[in-house]
């Protein structure tokens, strides 16, 4: 409904002469000129058709019009700003954003996003998922979990776990010695640039150890990803060289197995931030919730807090 009222200026200019019973001392008070105080009034009585103050020497006198008026136009301006100060003083909601591989975000930080909002409870979670490096100089994301050698230039990178592979596989598959691999496929994922700068676990170096005849260690399924080498192996699709920090979840649940060794040691995730960012708000609240999670380089599980699930044996 379209309300008919005044300009709330010379409404605002009624209520301060009102209760300072004063054209001068409503002007300081609005920051204005008495002169520019008496037009608004003028303005208001002209649109209300009737008289609001009577003019006296010194002082101004509400009329039997304007006391009618000033109680209830008080208690509307009194209303409006008590509800400008409640929203402006409203706790805005922070967001701190963490980037990381999409592998590492989908299998070990998703499931852990609540326990940073029971810690911070003024603090909005942003995931950037992807296996690009960000820029954290440019402000891309607050601080990132990155794989690698644990050392990046300009940065302070913070130890969480060193990742280990192992062969793993659906139950469903016939697998259950390294002899048994050259019957199965071998499932591959692209590791990306930093495969062309340090020596990465991958079923070539892994044949090498165990020395499997046979086996041709470039065979089988490649996919871009890692996260869809995992999904291709609980499918039962082939044999997957795979992190056991990513798939610890499934190896607890038995929808994967390690049939046999040996175990690779593989690359550290670190947690990443610029030096000289520990004391940003958002740098600070990731790192408390990071730190937390993977403490003493074990990822703590979102059901049995402070349990490490177990690797189970491959049975026929």
């Amino acid at each position: 409904m379209m309300r008919r009222l005044p300009p709330l200026a010379s409404l605002r200019t009624f209520e301060a002469a009102a209760r300072q019973e004063s054209f001068k001392k409503a002007a300081a008070e609005l920051g204005v000129t008495a002169t520019a105080v008496s037009h608004q009034i003028r303005q208001l009585e002209a649109y209300l058709d009737v008289s609001l103050f009577e003019r006296q020497t010194r002082r101004v006198r509400l009329t039997v019009e304007g006391r009618s008026l000033y109680p209830a136009l008080r208690a509307a301006l009194d209303a409006m700003a008590d509800a400008v100060e409640t929203v402006r003083k409203r706790p805005r909601r922070r967001i701190a954003t963490l980037s990381a591989t999409v592998a590492f975000t989908a299998k070990l930080l998703v499931p852990r996003v609540a326990t940073l909002r029971s810690l911070h409870p003024g603090w909005d979670l942003r995931l950037h998922a992807s296996d690009d490096t960000v820029d954290l100089n440019a402000g891309d994301a607050d601080a990132a979990i990155r794989y690698g050698l644990g050392h990046y230039a300009g940065m302070t990178a913070l130890p969480l776990l060193t990742d280990r592979f192992a062969p793993v596989c659906s139950p469903r598959l016939p697998v259950y010695e390294p002899i048994d691999l050259p019957s199965a496929a071998l499932l591959h994922f692209d590791w990306g640039p930093i495969a062309s700068t340090v020596d990465v676990p991958n079923w070539r170096s892994w044949a090498r150890r165990v020395g499997v005849e046979r086996l041709d260690p470039d065979s089988g399924i490649s996919f871009n990803d890692e996260s869809s080498a995992i999904q291709a192996a609980i499918a039962g699709q082939g044999v997957a060289l795979l992190s056991l920090s990513l798939v610890a979840d499934e190896l607890a649940s038995g929808v994967l197995v390690q049939p046999f060794g040996p175990i690779m040691e593989g690359l550290k995730f670190s947690f990443v931030y610029p030096e000289g960012a520990e004391n940003r708000p958002a740098v600070a609240v990731l790192k408390d919730w990071v730190l937390a999670e993977f403490a003493e380089g074990v990822p703590r599980s979102p059901e049995q807090d402070g349990k490490t699930a177990a690797t189970p044996g491959h049975s026929g």
